[in-house]
């Protein structure tokens, strides 16, 4: 089942009694095994996939970039002029490990809107542009924006625990995606399309988990720490039984307090 799908009673459009999370790439319908066609921009509906006239629902084609991404984006950008303008700003909000330590936890939040220069913040927030509409389309604000917090909190505690020096970026937040990503795309690897968008995933995913071969200052540890917790959340979710969306809900930012919670003492 899809991980990110809403607590609705979901069925095929042209079969009522089959329960279904797949969704026509092109009009957004709801097919099931029967309906599906593989086509190289994902999966279609029989109508979308052959030549007849059809209307589509236009509310339902998700286009544009959904608003909390769009936040997301701005908090970012206006945070690193901040930083540019004043110095001062990284040294009250980057993570310092031993100022986390001595209580000054919310560091692992704010450090994941700072970066060290154009080129990082440039590279994060293309990622999150990328990767993040298809999470939010599909989850929805409250679970995407608990989503991208609770692996920025996860990718800030793998750092504490494994360096604990000084460290800024959103890194662990965006690693996170990609493993939500990746494991929504592992149910659809028996299509070629399917399998097609999971290879390009898994090798842009080592890319980036190579990149600190190449560049040593770079805080693997919470790319490691931001993957990890992006694959579990996703997990969890796709393992939910129908009928508790607010669990789901709640999950990401259950995490999140029980991170920074014990954060302080690693």
């Amino acid at each position: 089942m899809s991980a990110f799908e809403p607590d609705l009673p979901l069925t095929c459009y042209r079969h009522r009694d089959r329960e279904t999370f797949l969704r026509c790439s092109k009009c957004d319908r709801l097919i099931c095994g029967s309906c599906y066609r593989d086509a190289p921009v994902g999966q279609l509906c029989p109508e979308c996939a052959g030549t007849t006239t059809r209307v589509v629902n236009a509310r339902n084609l998700g286009t544009g970039t959904p608003s909390a991404v769009l936040t997301i984006i701005v908090l970012t950008v206006g945070s690193y002029v901040l930083q540019r303008m004043n110095p001062q700003y990284v040294a009250e909000y980057a993570h310092i490990g031993w100022w986390v330590r001595a209580g000054e936890w919310w560091r692992v939040i704010t450090a994941a809107f700072l970066h060290t220069g154009l080129l990082h913040i440039v590279f994060n927030m293309y990622a999150l542009y990328a990767l993040g509409p298809f999470i939010e389309r599909q989850a929805g604000k409250l679970r995407f924006v608990g989503l991208y917090l609770a692996c920025a909190v996860a990718g800030g505690i793998a750092f504490q625990a494994m360096s604990g020096g000084a460290a800024v970026g959103a890194s662990g937040a965006i690693f996170g995606l990609f493993g939500a990503v990746l494991m929504e795309t592992l149910p659809h690897r028996h299509t070629p399309s399917g399998d097609a968008r999971f290879r390009q995933l898994v090798v842009l995913l080592g890319i980036n988990l190579a990149l600190p071969l190449i560049a040593p200052s770079i805080a693997w540890q919470a790319h490691i720490g931001g993957l990890v917790a992006g694959i579990f959340i996703t997990w969890v979710w796709q393992k939910t039984p129908s009928g508790a969306e607010k669990l789901r809900v709640l999950l990401p930012y259950v995490l999140i307090v029980a991170g920074l919670s014990i954060v302080s003492f690693l």
